[in-house]
């Protein structure tokens, strides 16, 4: 059976599918299963689609991302990149049987219209996390970020009462582990490191230099 994360709750009854499956596979599910499901190596991860709240304020994000990016291209016409979301990223130079889907990405522009995004286009990931997302799957989920080499990676966490944003926080790579004492390995090769943290405290709104100026006011992100 497939790996489902404790926090599944799907809209209708899941089918039987095997452990592992290819992208073509995949692509012959009807859509509304497909897009519930990503590919870790060839395992099939089920990931729950969040309230209305969790598409609200993606989309917040996304336009507030998109409009620093195009203000940035403005002022250095030689950068070019595109803000998207729930767009798949495929990890490898070649394959699409192991790919994730985060809620919001910025990468470098493609050569070609319609092509895969692979992770070394990425530049930033980002997932909206609802009360309902367990830390196991999150966790699992940043790390395979960071294991496919994507600089930065961005939580936006939704306040549990309110329809709001209660805290917006900016991770960086570290690709080479810090030191451990003998004997002592981590787990993974590299991980992120809490770089930036904003709430609706901060009245000057969410403001950060990388992969280029974003300043996204707090008004901004209100529902």
């Amino acid at each position: 059976m497939p790996n489902y994360p404790d926090d599944v709750a799907l809209p209708y009854t899941q089918p039987e599918l095997p452990e592992y499956m290819t992208w073509e596979e995949l692509e012959r599910l009807p859509e509304e299963i497909a897009s519930q499901i990503e590919l870790w190596d060839g395992r099939v991860v089920w990931l729950r689609r969040g309230p209305s709240e969790h598409q609200t304020f993606t989309n917040l994000m996304w336009s507030g991302l998109r409009k620093c990016a195009r203000e940035d291209t403005s002022h250095h016409p030689e950068h070019c990149w595109r803000v998207t979301d729930e767009t798949n990223i495929f990890v490898g130079r070649s394959g699409k049987s192991d790919f994730l889907t985060p809620d919001f990405l910025v990468h470098r522009c493609l050569e070609a219209a319609y092509q895969d995004v692979r992770a070394t286009d990425a530049l930033l990931v980002g997932e909206v996390l609802s009360p309902a997302n367990t830390q196991s799957i999150v966790e699992a989920k940043k790390g395979r970020y960071a294991s496919a080499g994507i600089p930065w990676y961005w939580e936006v966490s939704l306040a549990g009462e309110t329809s709001a944003i209660a805290i917006v926080r900016a991770y960086g790579l570290q690709a080479e582990p810090g030191q451990l004492p003998d004997g002592v390995h981590p787990l993974r090769t590299a991980n992120y490191l809490l770089t930036g943290e904003w709430t609706p405290a901060d009245t000057n709104g969410i403001e950060f230099d990388f992969p280029f100026p974003i300043h996204i006011p707090w008004a901004e992100l209100e529902f």
